[in-house]
């Protein structure tokens, strides 16, 4: 590629990068359908957890679709057994370029009762994964998003971040309630307090949201994502186990939450307390109150800050020169 060429590239994507997109509807649903975000730290699960709540409420007689709001876009590769679905921002890209229309048999797809479909996020380095996320939001409004006769629909949302199109659900009032996944450990607990206070901020500014509880996984009984939701006053909604088995089958993408299985009880338990949860205001952890939940061993809380000095920085001696600045008397 020439100069010129690189720095056309690079003009291209500055253009792109300042259209602002249409605004998002935030009004009512007109049917009465629970829009429920899920947010989690990447690797905590989330994925794990709806594939098999979806599919569980599915057999339940639920109407549910299940979208996929992480720019990695493997919310649904449980659901399908490893396979990838296309992406509503790929598909559109390749449509767009066709110069043909999007339709829904192009991004939807199903399985024993579950739909399911993928925004998806633009490649590394050439887009803002939160702007993608208002976009394909953007084209289900015009596949119909509002008209659709779905009892749930959850959204697969990662929650390291919550600004942009991340936050939508939250900012926007397009669900009624949050859900957050987490662990034992520190990392997670932290993302899901930050959602908390995501919650707490668009509440206090007018908003309606509230979270409706938490999904432990992989618990090993140490108890710190439960005394957590404790904290910040959040029912548990569900506690799924440390398991071998269930660590090795989710590898595999096999569904664990089917009717007459060893773990139907647990899904079909949460799948009641997602549906009759009411979202609620959350008092988020501010300062140490994460570390606080955990051991001084475990997290280094021991650790005490101590300030550098000049000294310190050149790594020898500081002798203070003075100051040239011109101090003039008061009149």
């Amino acid at each position: 590629m020439t100069h010129l060429d690189q720095a056309s590239a690079v003009d291209a994507l500055r253009e792109e990068a300042a259209i602002e997109p249409d605004p998002v509807h935030d009004g009512e649903v007109t049917k009465q359908t629970q829009v429920i975000a899920i947010y989690g730290k990447g690797g905590s699960g989330k994925s794990f957890a709806l594939s098999n709540l979806s599919y569980m409420m599915a057999q339940q007689g639920k109407r549910v679709l299940l979208i996929g709001c992480d720019p990695k876009s493997d919310t649904t590769s449980l659901l399908f057994g490893g396979k990838a679905c296309p992406t509503i921002i790929e598909t559109s890209s390749k449509k767009k370029l066709a110069g043909e229309e999007v339709s829904i048999e192009d991004v939807c797809f199903q399985r024993d009762g579950v739909f399911a479909m993928e925004l998806g996020g633009p490649e590394v380095g050439r887009g803002c994964g939160g702007r993608g996320i208002i976009h394909g939001f953007e084209l289900l409004e015009k596949l119909g998003f509002h008209e659709w006769g779905f009892d749930y629909v959850l959204l697969d949302f990662l929650g390291d971040v919550v600004c942009g199109g991340f936050g939508l659900p939250i900012a926007r009032d397009m669900c009624q309630k949050v859900i957050v996944v987490g662990s034992n450990d520190l990392q997670s607990l932290y993302v899901a307090n930050n959602v908390c206070k995501a919650v707490e901020y668009f509440r206090s500014m007018g908003g309606n949201v509230g979270v409706a509880g938490m999904i432990v996984n992989k618990d090993d009984g140490t108890g710190e994502a439960q005394a957590f939701a404790k904290a910040v006053d959040i029912p548990v909604l569900c506690a799924i186990p440390a398991n071998e088995e269930i660590r090795r089958k989710s590898a595999n993408y096999q569904i664990i939450g089917k009717p007459g299985g060893e773990w139907a009880p647990l899904f079909e338990e949460l799948a009641i307390n997602v549906a009759n949860a009411p979202p609620q205001r959350p008092t988020p952890l501010e300062g140490d109150g994460l570390l606080d939940l955990f051991s001084p061993e475990d997290t280094g809380g021991n650790v005490q800050l101590i300030p550098a000095t000049q000294a310190d920085m050149r790594g020898g001696s500081f002798e203070p020169k003075p100051s040239l600045e011109v101090v003039y008397d008061e009149a």
